[in-house]
């Protein structure tokens, strides 16, 4: 199978050409590929597709070969590779996700896409639609019992359900790896969810790292990132416009008032090209 490996500031993904050949034991080969020491290694593997609703396709697994509906920093790698790959010679283009139709505009230098602005569309708030089981409409600073803890969660859906958790500490200490599983598998999110711990350094200013359903910590979140600014806004405790600084680096979220979106730019970068020989039971 021939791959390009790609990351959006360090959220990597394994990344298949299949406009014109489709891929079968998509999850199981994606858990294979994913694994850091048998494997490629990434956080998942995503599939570039043709589209009959808009330029392309996007199918994203996580690492552990489950599907996601939505991922902001593979967005933006999808939109690099069809460019920089003569797939497409347009820069604004229209991907479909199971998170619906998202249009990205790319930034392109000396004929290769640096920079891409995703349209992300509007965050959903409604808690039967996020999922997530809440006492109010919208989750705002709700009280929740995690490993013998209360905290206050804000929950947001960006195509996929993020709870994000602002803390004073800088997030470098956050013992992540102890808290993000529980917050993960807990009772009170039916599809599992993605959780967020932020630090608000200034109205314009947060930094952020994250414990990613099916994929453990990443680097980023591009999802999460947006789902962290609203909930920002939602708090009072930052504007609508603001610079999150993550583990991979730096994401611009800007959340549209006029159009109620949200706004995500940010870098995309191929590390290599390759084959890998897959097992041959994934291969029948």
């Amino acid at each position: 199978m021939k791959f390009t490996k790609m990351h959006g500031i360090g959220n990597d993904y394994v990344y298949v050409d299949c406009t014109k050949k489709d891929l079968a034991h998509t999850s199981e080969i994606a858990k294979y590929v994913s694994d850091r020491h048998f494997g490629i290694g990434s956080d998942g593997m995503i599939l570039i597709k043709s589209s009959e609703k808009a330029d392309f396709q996007m199918d994203m697994y996580n690492a552990d070969g489950s599907r996601g509906e939505m991922c902001g920093n593979g967005i933006r790698c999808v939109a690099k590779y069809v460019y920089d790959h003569h797939l497409t010679d347009k820069t604004e283009i229209s991907i479909d996700t199971l998170a619906g139709i998202k249009y990205l505009k790319l930034t392109v230098e000396n004929g290769k896409v640096v920079k891409v602005r995703v349209n992300m569309g509007q965050p959903i708030l409604a808690p039967d639609r996020i999922p997530v089981i809440a006492e109010k409409e919208p989750v705002v600073a709700e009280p929740i019992k995690v490993c013998g803890k209360e905290w206050k969660m804000t929950c947001v859906s960006m195509g996929n359900p993020h709870a994000v958790i602002f803390i004073d500490t800088p997030v470098k200490e956050f013992p992540l790896e102890e808290i993000g599983p529980h917050f993960e598998n807990h009772a009170r999110f039916p599809k599992r969810t993605n959780t967020e711990f932020v630090r608000v350094l200034d109205r314009q200013t947060l930094e952020m790292r994250v414990w990613e359903r099916g994929s453990g910590e990443t680097l980023a979140c591009g999802t999460g990132t947006c789902a962290t600014v609203v909930a920002g806004v939602l708090n009072g405790l930052c504007d609508r416009k603001a610079v999150v600084h993550l583990l991979g680096g730096d994401l611009e979220i800007e959340w549209n008032e006029d159009d109620n979106c949200v706004y995500m730019t940010g870098s995309a970068t191929e590390v290599f090209e390759g084959e890998i020989t897959l097992p041959e039971e994934m291969t029948e």
